[in-house]
């Protein structure tokens, strides 16, 4: 069809996708989560990304074919309860073409088919527009704004957008 965006696709996470983390560390790619992180912790997140397989997974986003980032969902404590988290990284090549947003759409479908959790829960910092609108574009309804620990040790504020899970 005419106009109509390619195709996206997630394909899970892999051994040889740490190349796409290393395209997502950088200063300006992580202003929002406070910057690049060192070669090793890029290592040791890209094993925790081969391995989430049974809690949530990670995936590698492509559209027309095109590696443009990654996205996932894991399990999550909060407010009591036991809930899947999203987060989402667009290359910058890739950005402002909605891939984001259809990416979180289909991630969504996609936790909800484990029928483990009821709810989906993105945590984007306050000051990053671009992530917030693309939780307001994929359906989730903000909750609140919090502290929000990433990485471990520093704390954000954060808004707390979420969307129920049925499959």
């Amino acid at each position: 069809m005419p106009g109509s965006p390619p195709d996206l696709t997630l394909r899970p996470w892999g051994e040889d996708d740490l190349w796409v983390l290393r395209a997502q560390n950088t200063p300006e790619a992580l202003v929002h989560l406070g910057g690049p992180e060192p070669d090793d912790a890029v290592i040791d997140r890209h094993r925790r990304y081969v391995e989430l397989t049974s809690t949530g997974r990670m995936y590698v986003i492509e559209d027309g074919g095109e590696v443009a980032g990654s996205i996932g969902y894991w399990e999550k404590e909060w407010d009591g309860q036991t809930v899947f988290e999203t987060g989402w990284h667009v290359l910058p090549h890739a950005q402002g073409r909605g891939i984001a947003t259809r990416a979180a759409v289909q991630i969504a479908r996609i936790a909800a088919a484990t029928g483990t959790h009821r709810e989906l829960h993105a945590f984007p910092p306050v000051t990053n527009v671009a992530s917030i609108g693309v939780c307001r574009k994929a359906g989730f309804t903000l909750r609140r704004e919090c502290d929000f620990e990433y990485p471990e040790g520093s704390w954000l504020r954060c808004q707390d957008w979420w969307l129920p899970l049925t499959s």
